[in-house]
């Protein structure tokens, strides 16, 4: 009976080590690579058009001097998550397809008793784009989503922080072509920060104005 045992235990252990020693498979996600070698239109646009013009009319002396765009970080708030918070992953998906990058689930870093919400409760989330990314998501938001929201007027010029970074929001999450309106559960807004290397306000809305930014002051 021992000799069966033995037996039956090896080809078990035999499975065990070659199921080990197979490469695990990687979750295959919907971010899309960009090809090697591509330029953005709005990089192109900047280095063409955007420099030389920055240069006549602040009168740099130095090309480091010159302002470009740093980042751009995205943000989402789910209130709802404290009631259901499958919300939060849904939101997180959707801010996937219109980033083109994998977003970043933030949660709550204290209780609050009065809004029913506990530590480390996921709340909202986030995504942080640089490089081509960056300018690829600009160039969306500029010429594809904007005017696609409702009663467009412009969006505010008085909106910077003092260090030549600017923040924007938007109400609707559908307003960019990649989120299908059938399959949305809920509208949710976002906060959209362009982080720019300008020391000034003056120079990062010139800036952005030179990328069709479409002030209304």
């Amino acid at each position: 009976m021992a000799d069966e045992k033995e037996v039956k235990a090896k080809p078990a252990k035999q499975a065990k080590a070659a199921k080990k020693s197979e490469p695990a498979e990687r979750p295959t996600g919907k971010v899309a690579r960009l090809p090697e070698g591509y330029v953005p239109r709005l990089r192109q646009h900047y280095d063409e058009v955007v420099r030389p013009k920055l240069v006549e009319q602040f009168g740099y002396k130095n090309v480091m001097q010159l302002p470009r765009l740093d980042k751009i970080v995205l943000n989402m708030g789910v209130g709802e998550a404290v009631k259901d918070t499958k919300k939060v992953k849904k939101a997180a998906e959707e801010m996937t397809l219109i980033a083109g990058q994998k977003a970043v689930i933030t949660h709550a870093k204290n209780s609050i008793a009065g809004f029913r919400v506990r530590e480390e409760m996921p709340l909202g989330c986030k995504v942080t784009l640089r490089g081509d990314r960056m300018y690829e998501f600009l160039d969306r938001l500029i010429n594809v989503a904007l005017p696609r929201v409702r009663d467009f007027r412009g969006v505010k010029g008085t909106s910077f922080d003092g260090r030549g970074n600017y923040a924007m929001g938007l109400k609707e999450q559908i307003v960019f072509p990649e989120i299908e309106f059938d399959k949305v559960d809920e509208i949710l807004g976002m906060d959209i920060i362009i982080c720019t290397t300008a020391k000034t306000d003056a120079e990062a809305k010139a800036l952005l104005k030179l990328f069709n930014m479409p002030f209304n002051s």
